[in-house]
């Protein structure tokens, strides 16, 4: 019988609670898991990292399908979705299995099954085995993630109407698709399967695509998606799904008119709610507010010794965010010194479509509805001399300052690559950069990082190269 007393048992093993566990294990704390499904959690099995699989296959297959623009000459271009989603799958395992690798490596006892709180220090472990056992602990983190939202007359059943999961290992892929919903997910399922030859339509409730990114960020986007043959709708709502034997009709009303279209598949992608169901807080002092637990900047939930992260403890969702936040309440519970509690403005967001967005801090919107006094520079990709010989010469890169501190408030970005060069400025706004130390830094060239200096550089009026 494993042991069934914890310093810290962690309820969820994804992003933010495997790193949490593992991060608690380093700290020499007796640490536990319970997972009910698959280590790695929906990021390693069904979110982050299979999409980027299918994401680079539909980038080859978009390069090769422009081969002529290098000079090479390729002829009968097809593909097999079975084995492209079988690579997608196989990624995804080799993570997973990587993370039940790291946990016995750090000595962390991982119970297969799914787990309540049942009173003070004690959780009750229903395994998937059928058995039974309770757990004691002295500090409990639920990290229990999240799920997509399902609204009426819309909900996903897994043949027509498709979840991201349903999306990710398709039978066969549609002719044509309907994305219901414009934020991250849904516009990268839209940008894979229109590059991979279907016909594309994606309906926003609001009036912009991307709504949470800036605002020239958004337009940029929509231009380049519908130049690839997308069709976007704004403003515009679905009312109603009607199946057929092989395809489902949606009605979509847009500015007081309607129209019905339709298509082979539709995915739903209209957000997500918290896995906060059966967790036991029932009695607790912990509070649920629209799905998610309330905690505050420790990741404290009110209830003594119980803690929350990630996608259940609310925004911004992303792994990124759920794997720093396990470190940082791992360490307050272990009385690290000098733990700071998260700047949510300085977590960078990703949308891995073609082209690449990403960004961090404050849109321009924002800061001028703050009252700040800003300083705005942009650099376009046509500019720089690494874009125009990569192919990729579509984007920009904007960036917005105090313009009574220098203060970095936010940086958005569109084009080749700027997933991995946001970096940089996450960095920068961690460590307070101002523009005059970003100015005084040296870009290596030719790279797409100089984009990054030009940016500065153009909101002083100083830029080089264009």
């Amino acid at each position: 019988m494993a042991d069934t007393n914890f310093d810290l048992i962690v309820v969820g093993g994804g992003p933010g609670g495997y790193v949490a566990a593992i991060r608690a294990a380093q700290l020499g704390l007796k640490t536990a898991v319970v997972e009910r499904e698959n280590m790695g959690g929906i990021c390693l099995n069904w979110g982050c990292i299979p999409t980027k699989a299918l994401l680079r296959t539909s980038e080859v297959y978009g390069l090769i399908k422009h081969a002529d623009a290098y000079g090479l000459t390729v002829k009968d271009v097809s593909f097999d979705p079975k084995k492209i989603v079988e690579r997608s799958r196989k990624v995804a395992g080799q993570l997973s299995n990587g993370v039940k690798g790291l946990m016995k490596k750090n000595k962390i006892t991982v119970f297969d099954g799914t787990a309540r709180l049942a009173g003070a220090g004690k959780l009750a472990v229903a395994m998937n085995d059928k058995s039974n056992v309770t757990l004691a602990y002295k500090n409990v983190i639920l990290a229990t993630g999240a799920r997509a939202r399902q609204l009426p007359g819309l909900e996903s059943d897994g043949k027509l109407i498709w979840s991201y999961r349903e999306a990710m290992v398709p039978p066969e892929f549609p002719k044509s698709l309907l994305v219901i919903g414009s934020g991250a997910i849904g516009i990268e399922f839209a940008s894979f399967y229109r590059t991979m030859g279907a016909e594309v339509t994606v309906c926003e409730v609001l009036e912009r695509i991307l709504p949470v990114e800036d605002e020239e960020v958004s337009a940029f986007a929509k231009r380049a998606f519908e130049k690839q043959g997308m069709k976007i709708l704004t403003a515009a709502t679905v009312s109603n799904l009607k199946k057929g034997a092989n395809s489902v009709t949606a009605t979509i009303t847009q500015g007081g008119k309607s129209q019905e279209i339709t298509v082979d598949r539709v995915i739903s992608a209209v957000g997500i709610v918290g896995n906060v169901e059966n967790l036991g807080l029932e009695g607790t002092k912990a509070k649920v507010e629209k799905t998610h637990i309330v905690i505050d900047q420790w990741g404290f939930t009110g209830e003594p010794n119980v803690y929350a992260i990630g996608d259940v403890a609310g925004p911004p969702w992303l792994a990124h965010k759920a794997m720093h936040e396990g470190v940082l309440v791992v360490e307050k519970i272990a009385g690290v010194k000098g733990v700071h509690p998260m700047k949510t403005e300085n977590i960078p967001g990703c949308t891995y479509c073609q082209p690449q967005v990403a960004s961090i801090g404050l849109t321009e919107a924002v800061a001028k509805a703050k009252g700040l006094q800003v300083k705005v520079g942009k650099f376009p990709f046509i500019g720089n001399g690494k874009a125009i010989a990569l192919g990729e010469p579509e984007g920009f890169i904007k960036t917005i300052f105090d313009a009574k501190t220098g203060e970095l408030l936010g940086a958005h970005m569109i084009g080749a690559e700027v997933t991995e060069l946001i970096q940089g400025y996450s960095v920068a706004k961690t460590l307070e950069t101002t523009e005059a130390e970003l100015m005084a830094t040296v870009f290596p060239h030719p790279t797409l990082s100089e984009m990054m200096h030009e940016s500065v550089l153009a909101a002083y009026g100083r830029t080089l190269h264009i």
